[in-house]
C-alpha cells in the first residue's frame, strides 16, 4: 500500500539544537509533517501510542531508556510502524543490536538532507534504509566473525538472529540477488525482505 502524504512524523532527539535544525528542515518538505517530538526514550514510546505515526525517527543516545531499548518497545507495540534511526554512532555491536531491536533503517547524522527526506520516505513505503557505513560494518560481521558484545558494558550478547537469518544475511553481505534468495526464506519472507532491501540489487 501507498503511503498517504503528507507522512506523519514523530522526531526524537535531545539534543536541541540538532532537533530545531531538523525540524526546521523537515517542514520544508511538503511530503513531510512532524506532528509531535520526544527528547528521551519513555516519552518516544507513549507518543507512538498516542499519535501513531506514519515514521519514527529516533536518536539512540537518549536519556531514560535510551533509543535502543525505545525501538524494541515500539516495534514490541506496534511492528507495522517503521522506526528509522538518525545517530552520530556507528559502532559495530550498536548496529548489531538495532538489526534486533527491529529498526527499519540507519543514517548517520550529517547526512545531506534530501537523503534524510528519501530515507524517511523509502521506511515509509515499506523499505529499509542502510547506509553505507552500517553496509559495511554488516559485511565485516561475516567477514570476521565474532560474539556479539554490547558497545556500552562490552559483554557479551546472545546473537539475535536465527542460524538460518544468519545464512540468509551472509548470501546478502556476499552479494546474492534477492530472486536468488527466495528458496532460502519460506519462513523467513518478512525478515528476509528487511534484510534484503538495501544490501543487495534485484
Amino acid at each position: 500500500m501507498q503511503p498517504v502524504y503528507p507522512l506523519q512524523i514523530l522526531l526524537v532527539e535531545d539534543d536541541e539544537l540538532f532537533w530545531l535544525g531538523l525540524q526546521t528542515r523537515l517542514q520544508q518538505e511538503t511530503c513531510l509533517q512532524v506532528i509531535a517530538e520526544a527528547e528521551d526514550g519513555e516519552t518516544a514510546v507513549e507518543l507512538t501510542q498516542e499519535h501513531l505515526p506514519d515514521v519514527v525517527v529516533l536518536d539512540v543516545g537518549l536519556p531514560g531508556i535510551g533509543g535502543i531499548e525505545a525501538c524494541h518497545q515500539i516495534k514490541q507495540r506496534h511492528p507495522a510502524i517503521p522506526v528509522l534511526i538518525l545517530t552520530s554512532h556507528s559502532q559495530k555491536s550498536l548496529i548489531e543490536r538495532l538489526i534486533a531491536a527491529g529498526t527499519q533503517g540507519y543514517c548517520l547524522k550529517g547526512i545531506a538532507a534530501e537523503t534524510l527526506v528519501l530515507a524517511i520516505r523509502s521506511v515509509a513505503a515499506g523499505a529499509s534504509w542502510w547506509d553505507q557505513t552500517a553496509t559495511a560494518e554488516i559485511r565485516a560481521v561475516f567477514a570476521n566473525p565474532e560474539p556479539f558484545k554490547n558497545g556500552l558494558r562490552g559483554e557479551v550478547l546472545e546473537n539475535p538472529l536465527t542460524k538460518r537469518e544468519q545464512e540468509i544475511l551472509a548470501l546478502v553481505a556476499g552479494g546474492k540477488a534477492i530472486r536468488k534468495l527466495h528458496k532460502y526464506c519460506t519462513l523467513l519472507r518478512v525478515r528476509c525482505r528487511f534484510m534484503c532491501t538495501r544490501f543487495c540489487k534485484s
